[in-house]
């Protein structure tokens, strides 16, 4: 492995941290690498592997005003890219406005997800309730050859080179990007229209508008969503015809947020409502939903079958735990992360779109989140997907499962005791034809060998373990959200004679 540091940040984190979210597994990186050649520790690169996984990654630099949470870290995007039986590895800050202010002032600036937004040091900020900070660590996307990463409760879209993640600026589709509301953590690429879908939500009515991207990154819909008052959607869906967005009963407590507190809560007596909008469709053309009471996180697809949409997602099965005083005060503060006390599982919702009606059913009694699937089967019929297992009463994951749609069996796999990865993307092969013909890539920190890994595992033999185990140059963070671009979707990446420096952006 030729490696080589590119870049280091200064970190204000005290020496003797304890916070489980800032140590051990979490343990936030300063250094910037460029790995060329990675040591294979076990099989081989395949060769028709082609193309860059990137992973967003909650990293902070500075501690928070009082009181942190996991998803306040700095943005800092991995790239692992594969090539002709060979692979790299990038690393790099997200380089956010507020990074730079912080580095400036050499300490927090902004309130944080569990703080009040009036113990922020500046008036301004980011965020659907505004003075956070827009860290930009929650997803990331590839739109029109270029990676995007987004935050949590709206802000700027960063605009990242996918091969380096080199900051490249901000989003601003021709001048109309939207600054005042900002963008939610998952847009929507649509690698067959070129379209970028998103929606974003504040605490102002309309409380949440809706968008479309064209292929040429310009703005050309944007339409207001009128809620019945402040809520916290995260994820969307679409189809090929529809946009699916969602009103879950799990929003801020309106009487705190006049107190100046935004402490969400489930309102089991309220339905989950679920919006289908045409893809370009105006706010009258948005029709409504009601589903069974829950919170919903993240979609894993949508399509259309017949006059109904099926759609496909986690229902939390307890969105709001309860303290039952078991564990240590960590787990206890932060049981609305574990995905075994949220009770996550695959479900099922059919939308029936003459008659207005809503069917639902469990998938899986597994429980699992952040599901992918092979992109090119998003808003289709589809038949895979692949989510990440929990440790219990901690948000790290500890193994990846197979759901078969179809039959309702499952393949799994345990990356090991001490051992988390990272959400999972699926890689198509190249030439595949078939909707699992391709590799799964994930990082992981392994925290037995104080090590990190790139695993690649053959998407329709999960269980057979990794085909291929390449070590990177330092022991990452635990992380989240990715995903995958093919080589051929990246300008100047079959051209270039090394393809991490390919000029095209």
């Amino acid at each position: 492995m030729d490696v080589e540091i590119v870049g280091r940040v200064l970190s204000t984190l005290p020496a003797d941290d304890d916070h489980p979210y800032r140590t051990g597994p979490w343990r936030p990186q300063t250094t910037e690498f460029k790995a060329d050649d990675l040591t294979v520790v076990q099989g081989e690169v395949p060769t028709d592997l082609d193309g860059v996984y990137l992973r967003n990654t909650e990293n902070p630099v500075h501690p928070a005003l009082r009181n942190y949470h996991p998803f306040d870290g700095d943005g800092m995007v991995h790239v692992v890219g594969f090539r002709d039986g060979k692979a790299f590895y990038r690393n790099r800050f997200v380089r956010t406005d507020g990074l730079l202010a912080e580095a400036e002032a050499g300490g927090p600036l902004w309130a944080g997800l569990a703080e009040r937004p009036a113990i922020a040091k500046r008036d301004d900020g980011w965020g659907a309730r505004g003075r956070m900070k827009d860290a930009s660590s929650t997803d990331v996307v590839v739109h029109n050859g270029t990676a995007l990463t987004t935050f949590y409760q709206c802000g700027d879209l960063y605009r990242l080179d996918p091969r380096t993640a080199e900051t490249l600026g901000k989003a601003t589709w021709g001048g109309d990007f939207p600054f005042d509301w900002g963008v939610s953590a998952h847009p929507k690429a649509d690698d067959r229209t070129g379209e970028l879908l998103f929606f974003n939500y504040g605490t102002q009515a309309p409380y949440m508008h809706y968008g479309v991207v064209d292929a040429d990154d310009e703005l050309v819909h944007y339409v207001d969503v009128e809620l019945p008052g402040p809520r916290l959607p995260h994820d969307m869906a679409y189809t090929e015809n529809y946009a699916i967005l969602n009103d879950c009963p799990l929003f801020w407590d309106p009487e705190l947020i006049g107190q100046g507190h935004y402490a969400a809560r489930f309102h089991p007596e309220l339905p989950t409502r679920i919006a289908v909008i045409p893809r370009r469709g105006g706010p009258g053309s948005i029709r409504w939903f009601e589903a069974e009471s829950t919170y919903v996180l993240h979609w894993v697809n949508a399509y259309e079958e017949g006059e109904e949409i099926v759609l496909d997602g986690f229902f939390q099965g307890d969105p709001e735990p309860a303290d039952n005083g078991m564990g240590n005060k960590w787990e206890r503060a932060f049981r609305f992360l574990a995905l075994d006390r949220m009770q996550s599982r695959l479900h099922r919702w059919r939308l029936n779109l003459r008659t207005g009606l809503v069917r639902e059913e469990q998938l899986s009694d597994t429980v699992t989140e952040f599901g992918m699937m092979n992109g090119a089967y998003a808003g289709r019929d589809y038949r895979y997907a692949y989510a990440a297992t929990g440790k219990p009463a901690w948000f790290l994951f500890d193994g990846l499962v197979r759901h078969d749609l179809r039959t309702g069996t499952e393949e799994r796999i345990s990356f090991g005791e001490g051992v988390y990865g990272s959400e999972t993307a699926m890689a198509p092969r190249v030439g595949s034809t078939a909707e699992d013909d391709g590799y799964l890539v994930t990082l992981t920190t392994d925290m037995n060998t104080d090590a990190s890994y790139c695993l690649v595992f053959d998407a329709s033999r999960l269980s057979d373990g990794p085909v291929c185990t390449l070590q990177l140059p330092e022991r990452i963070s635990s992380g989240t959200h990715s995903t995958w671009a093919a080589g051929d979707s990246l300008p100047g990446w079959a051209t270039s004679d090394d393809p991490a420096t390919a000029v095209g952006l």
